[in-house]
């Protein structure tokens, strides 16, 4: 019973230190079905901004399992700006120490990463308005397993 209060505690504390983390303006995720992200098919997630002096921070959130087959993972990343224009880039996320340890936090076999995207650390909006950012796995494999959730979330940087 001891053991059972314990994670039950636990988890109550890691739900408490992410949600008062930071002061984020977006935060989305899509889960990705039993696990095998298919490289066709992009996450995409909509948000509004006005405020085009305030730098911001843009994370990628990332949760996989232990069967993923890499250490790393590379991410097509396209930001749509209000006027249509696109910015594309490719980005790396590093799950895994050289030894094969994972990165981020994580309960039973599954990890929280959450990755700055760094070519977009502390940057402004150029324009007010409707932006929409797609991710999409790049990894040359049709199906990628071990891949349960994407996200993207938007930090106001202090």
């Amino acid at each position: 019973m001891s053991r059972l209060v314990w994670c039950l505690g636990a988890l109550m504390g890691c739900s408490l230190l992410w949600s008062c983390s930071d002061d984020a303006v977006f935060d989305g995720t899509t889960e990705i079905p039993s696990g095998y992200w298919a490289s066709g098919e992009p996450v995409t997630f909509d948000f509004d901004t006005q405020d085009t002096v305030r730098l911001y921070d843009f994370y990628i959130t990332l949760r996989n399992g232990e069967e993923y087959p890499f250490s790393n993972i590379f991410l097509f990343v396209d930001l749509e700006f209000p006027n249509g224009k696109h910015s594309l880039d490719t980005v790396e996320c590093m799950l895994a120490d050289p030894q094969g340890r994972w990165y981020g936090s994580g309960i039973g076999s599954r990890y929280y990463n959450r990755i700055r995207w760094g070519a977009k650390s502390k940057k402004a909006f150029p324009l007010a308005g409707d932006y929409s950012i797609s991710i999409q796995q790049a990894m040359r494999t049709d199906e990628l397993s071990g891949i349960y959730d994407v996200g993207f979330r938007l930090v106001p940087v202090e």
